[in-house]
C-alpha cells in the first residue's frame, strides 16, 4: 500500500480550488487618518443570529497589519459595476483610495460606492492560521444595494445577477 502524501500538490489545489464560485469583497479598515483595504475573496457569513462573519488576510499583505490593529473594519461586497474597484485593490498601489467614491461608516470604516452590499463589523477574534489571520466579527452595521454581485471562479470575474436556477 503507498503511503499518503502529507499536503496535496500545489498544482492539484490550484485546480480544485478554480471549481469554487465565491463572491468578490473589499475590505478596507482606517489606518489613523489613511484609509486602506484590499480585495478579498476569503469570506463568509458564520451566523445570522448573532450576525457574524469571517474574512481571512495573508500576513504578508500591506493591509493585514492595520487590520490587525484595528477595532472595526468594512467588508464591501463588490458590484459588477466594479471591475475597476477590484482591479485597484487586487494591486499594489500606493494610495488604492485615490479617485474612489467611498464615505466613513458609522464606526468610521471606508464604505465604497456602487457596492451591491456593505457591512461595518467589530473584529471579535484573530486567530493565526498559517500564512494567514482569521477576523471572527460581529455586524454593525449593513446595508444592501439593488447592484448585482461580483462573482468569481477559474480567473475570471462573473455576473452574480445571471446566474441560472437548477430548480
Amino acid at each position: 500500500m503507498a503511503a499518503l502524501a502529507s499536503t496535496p500538490d500545489l498544482d492539484v489545489m490550484k485546480r480544485v480550488n478554480r471549481q469554487f464560485v465565491t463572491g468578490v469583497t473589499v475590505v478596507t479598515a482606517m489606518d489613523g487618518e489613511i484609509p486602506r483595504g484590499l480585495a478579498v475573496n476569503a469570506f463568509s457569513s458564520i451566523s445570522l443570529d448573532p450576525p457574524t462573519v469571517m474574512v481571512c488576510v495573508q500576513h504578508t499583505s500591506s493591509t493585514h497589519d492595520c487590520l490587525f490593529r484595528a477595532n472595526h473594519l468594512a467588508i464591501n461586497i463588490l458590484s459588477t459595476e466594479q471591475l475597476d474597484v477590484v482591479g485597484t485593490f487586487a494591486g499594489k498601489a500606493a494610495d488604492k483610495f485615490k479617485d474612489l467614491d467611498w464615505q466613513s461608516g458609522p464606526f468610521g470604516s471606508p464604505l465604497i460606492a456602487r457596492s451591491s452590499a456593505q457591512m461595518e463589523v467589530e473584529i471579535r477574534e484573530r486567530l493565526r492560521a498559517s500564512t494567514h489571520t482569521v477576523f471572527i466579527c460581529r455586524v454593525v452595521h449593513a446595508a444592501a444595494a439593488e447592484h448585482h454581485p461580483m462573482v468569481y471562479s477559474a480567473g475570471k470575474f462573473f455576473d452574480g445577477g445571471a446566474l441560472a436556477s437548477l430548480g
